[in-house]
């Protein structure tokens, strides 16, 4: 047998003829650097998270929570962030990043800069609603799945990078299988015979309604801050049939754009590892080990692949008062607005104390000058008008001139009060003239009972007369003194 050798290399070749050994061990050879090669590929860096929503719909609190952020800060505009991601199988860490665009219509031309060419099959979309206005998910829904659309219209793709996309999205939901295989699903061994092991023969076609809308990219809907159905039970008066009517409309929007769902309370920490570990699953194709769940009203979760429209029609079995065709808007109706509201709005508001005694003092001075106006014992000349000591006549009205000032505010008032009452008024009990205001109605003098105009302008010039006749003896007196 001829031996031939060369040494210009790491190989060697014995003969003319191959051994069949040789060729085993090149196989063997080739499976091994397959293995190796997956085993030691590191996560990829170049992954994102785009984050649409309205405002106050949790989108910060909820990337908050998936980072271990405790105290999270609210900015404006296109927010980024960064998650990160352990694979715990390869222990290897890398960077997710997290795009969260404002509620604001007026800033959605920032899409071009977390949505784009470069990173369009690498990215996967959040769309948030809030349970805190369940009312509002149809026309937020639709509202954001329309920008998105739009944008990505937008986009100079290729045709076939498009397809490519829409068609990975197609066989992820045909290929999905239930969960509870006996092998450790983070070996990247077990990883890569569940992707190669699903024959032809084996795939199925789509369900009914399921990718009717094929954007080509992952979308997640995620409903926040579930701990406030309690809060709609008691002060909306929500029903289960109310809830189930709400998740089987959202159950089939997730199913027309091949979308999951997840229900989630940042509060009580519902979900929140869930959506963590099933972004993982679905971005770096880390395995995903929990199935689906709809027992519990406020901590749903449905993985893309595993619903369909017979599964949600189980929830019809509880809907009453309403049906599944019904619009969405005409059961979940938007509460009426509260009055009470505004009310204490104005409550609030209240006067400037100086302002409020200015108006009083006003309406005062207002109502003295009426009663000034009808005192038949004005003063002309607006001095006090006191009784000279000896007078006579205690029963007489004219008395109260002792005691009363008619110059102060509350003395031409009172005597005007007085008189008036004294000269119009008719009493039905007979009072005690020698003290008047003394809690009775003091009675006219007798004469008076049938009062004539005649007679009341005679009396009033009288009144008069005597007026300026005390006037004239007081300021004698005080002279003389």
């Amino acid at each position: 047998m001829e031996v031939e050798t060369k040494t210009n290399g790491s190989t060697s070749t014995i003969g003319k003829k191959k051994d069949k050994s040789d060729e085993k061990e090149n196989l063997w050879s080739s499976i091994l650097s397959e293995v190796q090669k997956q085993g030691s590929t590191k996560l990829p860096s170049n992954k994102s998270v785009l984050v649409l929503g309205d405002n106050a719909t949790g989108k910060t609190t909820l990337i908050a929570k998936l980072q271990g952020v405790e105290d999270p800060k609210k900015g404006s505009g296109l927010e980024y962030a960064y998650i990160d991601v352990k694979d715990e199988y390869r222990d290897d860490v890398t960077r997710l990043g997290v795009w969260v665009l404002d509620g604001d219509p007026g800033h959605t031309n920032l899409l071009s800069f977390a949505l784009n060419e470069a990173n369009y099959a690498h990215t996967l979309v959040i769309l948030t609603v809030s349970m805190n206005t369940p009312w509002s998910w149809l026309e937020q829904l639709q509202h954001w799945i329309k920008v998105l659309a739009d944008h990505i219209d937008t986009l100079k793709l290729e045709k076939e990078e498009r397809q490519e996309a829409r068609q990975r999205l197609v066989s992820a939901w045909q290929s999905y299988c239930e969960v509870g295989d006996d092998m450790d699903p983070g070996s990247p061994i077990k990883r890569s015979v569940r992707m190669n092991s699903v024959d032809d023969d084996d795939i199925l076609p789509l369900p009914e309604g399921a990718l009717t809308t094929n954007l080509g990219l992952d979308i997640v809907v995620v409903v926040t801050k579930t701990d406030y159905m309690t809060t709609l039970e008691k002060e909306y008066d929500y029903r289960d049939e109310h809830f189930d009517f709400i998740q089987q409309w959202i159950r089939r929007f997730c199913l027309q754009y091949g979308a999951s769902l997840f229900y989630t309370s940042v509060k009580e920490d519902k979900n929140c590892d869930l959506l963590y570990k099933y972004l993982t699953h679905r971005i770096y194709d880390i395995p995903f080990r929990t199935p689906a769940l709809v027992v519990e009203k406020d901590a749903v979760l449905i993985p893309a692949g595993w619903d369909n429209l017979k599964k949600i029609s189980i929830l019809y079995e509880n809907m009453h008062s309403c049906k599944a065709e019904d619009y969405y808007t005409d059961v979940i109706v938007p509460p009426p607005t509260r009055k009470t509201v505004s009310n204490r709005e104005i409550e609030v508001q209240t006067e400037d104390e100086q302002t409020f005694l200015i108006r009083q003092q006003q309406i005062l001075q207002q109502g003295q000058g009426q009663i000034r106006g009808e005192s038949p014992l004005r003063s002309q000349s607006g001095k006090p008008s006191n009784r000279t000591p000896g007078s006579t006549g205690q029963g007489s009205p004219k008395k109260m001139d002792v005691k009363l000032n008619p110059s102060t505010p509350g003395g031409e008032g009172v005597l005007a009060s007085f008189f008036n009452s004294l000269l119009l008024k008719k009493s039905g009990t007979p009072g005690n003239p020698g003290t008047p205001g003394a809690g009775t109605t003091p009675r006219a003098p007798n004469g008076l009972e049938n009062v004539t105009p005649e007679k009341i302008t005679m009396r009033t010039a009288e009144l008069e007369r005597l007026s300026r006749s005390l006037k004239k003896e007081m300021d004698f007196s005080q002279s003389d003194c």
